[in-house]
C-alpha cells in the first residue's frame, strides 16, 4: 500500500504540465446521454500554453466539445483521454460508518478484555477447588461454607462470560451490516474520469477563466409517476418523478440539473421539399411486390436495370426495351412529348439533382423511397428543354424514419430543477420530483367477472393530451394505500386516458351457472346446450357508483357450429367480438341481478371448448 502511495506521488510529481480542476455548474440530461457544462480558471504564461483540465466525464462525444476562452486567449487544439490516476474521495456517509465501526470494534475490545478477566479468575478458581480437608484442620462447616462460595462464584462467573460474549456476538453482527453498508456506498461502477489537454497561446500573463461544455455518453433519465387519489369525489394529484444514473466518473456536486425528453444530435442536415406529384397505385399488388422481393433471391442473370419494368404497365406512356448485347442497358421510353421512335432518352432526377442514367444504374433499387414520372407540361415546366422527354424523379431513403415506421411524438420538453442536485457516479437512480398537478378525473367500477371475480376501480381523464405526459410506469395510491402499479401511455389514441386504482372489495360480483336453466338435448346428430349464467353484483359502499359490467357469448366461424344469444339481459351486444356490457347504477346498499342465455349447437360426436 505504502509502495502504491508512493507511486502515485512521484507520478504526479514529475507531470510539469499545467493541471487544474474543473468544476462541474450545469448538466442537461437526454433520456440518453447529459450536456455538461464545466468552469475553469488557469494561470497562464505570455505565448504558448499546454493546460491539463481534470475532473471531464470518462467518455463523451469528442465533436461536441466546446470551449469558451477569454479574448486574450487563443485555442490552438483539444485532446481528450482518461485518467486513471483519480484519488478517491470517502463520502461523509462513508467516514460516519467507518468512525461507527472504529467505536464498535474498540467497545468489543473492551468486552473482550473483560472476558479474558472473568476466564483467569475461572481458571484460578478452578486450580484451588481440591480442599485436602484432613491437613488444612477445616472443620465440615468450613468445608460446606467454602463449598457455598466456589458454587456461588462459579455461577456468578459463568453468567458474566455469557453476558460478555452476547454482548460481542451483537457488536460483530452490527459491524457486518456497517461493513456492508460501507461496501455499498463504496460501489463505484467507473473509477476513471477525463481530462482535456488544450494548447493555448496567451496574449499576456494572468489568471483565465474557461467555460467547457460536452455530451457525455453515460448518463440517462427515465420518467415515472405517483398517482394519488384520496376519494373517488376528489381529482387525482398527478406527481411526475424522475429516475437519473449516471456513470460519468465524476460525481455531480450540487449541479443545476435538467432533464430534456430530446436526443441529443450532433449532424443534421436542413430538409428540401421538392415537387409531390400524386399518381394511381395498386397497394396491394405494390406492397406483394415488395415482400416478394425482400423474400427472394434475385436469379442468375438479374440486371438491375430490371428494376425499371415496374414502371411499364403501372404508369402510362412508359415503354421499357430491353438490351440485346451482353451487359447492356434497358432503354426507358415516355410517350407523349417526343416521338416513340425518338432515341433520347428520358431526365433522371435522384434527390432534385440530375444525374446520367449510368450512375442510376447504380443505385442500390432498395434504396428507392419513390419513383415518379413526369411528362409533357409537367416535365418541361419545371426543367425545361432538357424535360422534353419526359423526368423520371427518384426519391432516396435518407434515414431510419424512412425504413422503419415510428409512432411521432412531438413532446420536446425540459424540466429544470431549482434546487442544486447531488448524483453520484456509480450508476444507481436517483429520484427527482419534477412536477405536480391537480387533475379531474371521472370514477368508474369495472368488471369481468368470467375472468376476475373483483371489481376495478378506473379513473378516465378527458382532454389529456394537453397535459405533457411521458411514457412511463405510474405507482398507485389510492385513499392512502399503495395499490400497486400501471402504466401511463400518452402514445395513446384514445380521447380519455384510463387509470387502473386497483381492486375494490365493497364492490361484490357473482357469477353463477344456473342448472335449472341450462339443458342438454339430443337433436338427431346434433347436441343442443343451453347456458344460463346470472350475475349478482352489490354495492356495499356508501355512495352511489358507475358499474361498467362485461361477459360475453362465443363466436363461431365453422357452418357445423350454431350459436344462439337467446336473451342478452338488456346488454349493449357487440356480435363482431360477442361481448355483452352492462351500464350499471348502484346506489348505497344496492345490489342487482343480471341474466343471460345462449345455447350451442354442433355434431354430437364432437366436443367443444365450451368453458
Amino acid at each position: 500500500m505504502m509502495a502504491f502511495a508512493l507511486v502515485t506521488i512521484n507520478v504526479y510529481a514529475n507531470d510539469e504540465r499545467n493541471i487544474v480542476k474543473s468544476e462541474l455548474k450545469n448538466a442537461t440530461v437526454y433520456k440518453s446521454g447529459a450536456e455538461l457544462t464545466h468552469t475553469a480558471s488557469a494561470n497562464l504564461k505570455q505565448g504558448n500554453n499546454e493546460l491539463v483540465i481534470d475532473n471531464i466525464a470518462n467518455a463523451i462525444d469528442v465533436n461536441s466539445i466546446q470551449i469558451k476562452t477569454p479574448n486574450a486567449v487563443t485555442l490552438m487544439g483539444v485532446e481528450f483521454n482518461n485518467n486513471y490516476l483519480i484519488p478517491i474521495e470517502k463520502s461523509n456517509r462513508i467516514k460516519t460508518l467507518e468512525d461507527s465501526v472504529e467505536k464498535m470494534q474498540y467497545n468489543w475490545n473492551i468486552l473482550n478484555e473483560a472476558l479474558l478477566s472473568n476466564n483467569e479468575l475461572y481458571e484460578v478458581l478452578r486450580a484451588n477447588r481440591d480442599l485436602k480437608g484432613t491437613q488444612a484442620g477445616l472443620s465440615v462447616a468450613e468445608v460446606i461454607k467454602l463449598m457455598d462460595y466456589y458454587k456461588l462464584k462459579l455461577q456468578d462467573l459463568r453468567e458474566t462470560e455469557q453476558s460478555l460474549r452476547e454482548k460481542m456476538k451483537k457488536i460483530e453482527e452490527q459491524k457486518v451490516k456497517l461493513q456492508n453498508q460501507i461496501s455499498e456506498e463504496s460501489k463505484k461502477n467507473i473509477t476513471t474520469a477525463g481530462r482535456l489537454v488544450l494548447q493555448l497561446n496567451a496574449a499576456t500573463s494572468g489568471k483565465y477563466d474557461f467555460t467547457i461544455s460536452y455530451i457525455a455518453n453515460n448518463a440517462y433519465w427515465t420518467p415515472f409517476y405517483d398517482v394519488r387519489v384520496d376519494d373517488i369525489k376528489s381529482p387525482i394529484k398527478l406527481i411526475t418523478k424522475a429516475k437519473i444514473a449516471q456513470t460519468t466518473g465524476i460525481d455531480w456536486k450540487q449541479v443545476k440539473l435538467s432533464l430534456s425528453t430530446s436526443t441529443p444530435s450532433q449532424y443534421g442536415a436542413a430538409p428540401i421539399l421538392n415537387a409531390w406529384y400524386l399518381a394511381y397505385i395498386n397497394p396491394v399488388s405494390y406492397y406483394n411486390k415488395k415482400l416478394s422481393t425482400m423474400n427472394s433471391i434475385q436469379p442468375y442473370g438479374y440486371n438491375e436495370n430490371d428494376k425499371f419494368k415496374e414502371l411499364q404497365g403501372r404508369v402510362a406512356g412508359v415503354q421499357v426495351t430491353e438490351g440485346f448485347a451482353v451487359g447492356s442497358s434497358s432503354t426507358i421510353r415516355l410517350r407523349g412529348s417526343g416521338s416513340i421512335s425518338s432515341s433520347s432518352e428520358p431526365l433522371y432526377v435522384v434527390n432534385g439533382v440530375p444525374m446520367e442514367k449510368s450512375e442510376v444504374d447504380k443505385l442500390n433499387p432498395n434504396n428507392y423511397k419513390s419513383v415518379d414520372v413526369l411528362k409533357d407540361a409537367a416535365s418541361t415546366s419545371i426543367y425545361g428543354a432538357r424535360g422534353a422527354n419526359g423526368v423520371i424523379v427518384i426519391t432516396l431513403k435518407d434515414g431510419l424514419d424512412d425504413y422503419i415506421s415510428v409512432a411521432e411524438n412531438t413532446l420536446n420538453l425540459s424540466y429544470d430543477i431549482d434546487l442544486p442536485y447531488d448524483v453520484p457516479t456509480n450508476g444507481k437512480t436517483q429520484t427527482a420530483t419534477i412536477a405536480t398537478q391537480d387533475i379531474d378525473a371521472t370514477y368508474k367500477h369495472y368488471a369481468v367477472p368470467k375472468l376476475d371475480k373483483d371489481a376495478y376501480l378506473l379513473a378516465e381523464i378527458a382532454d389529456w393530451g394537453k397535459l405533457n405526459l411521458l411514457p412511463g410506469e405510474a405507482n398507485i395510491i389510492f385513499e392512502g394505500t399503495y395499490v400497486g402499479k400501471s402504466f401511463i401511455d400518452p402514445t395513446s389514441t384514445n380521447d380519455t386516458l384510463n387509470l387502473t386504482l386497483g381492486r375494490d372489495k365493497r364492490v361484490t360480483i357473482k357469477r353463477d351457472k344456473l342448472i335449472d336453466y341450462s339443458s342438454i338435448k339430443f337433436l338427431g346428430t346434433n347436441k343442443l346446450q343451453k347456458f344460463t349464467y346470472q350475475i349478482t353484483v352489490k354495492n356495499t359502499k356508501k355512495e352511489a357508483i358507475n358499474l361498467l359490467l362485461k361477459d360475453q357469448f362465443p363466436l363461431t366461424s365453422n357452418k357445423e357450429i350454431e350459436v344462439e344469444l337467446l336473451d342478452d339481459g338488456g346488454a349493449e351486444v357487440n356480435t363482431d367480438l360477442g361481448i355483452l356490457n352492462w351500464k350499471i347504477k348502484l346506489n348505497a346498499g344496492e345490489s342487482k341481478k343480471i341474466k343471460f342465455t345462449y345455447t350451442v349447437k354442433y355434431p354430437k360426436e364432437k366436443t367443444l371448448n365450451l368453458n
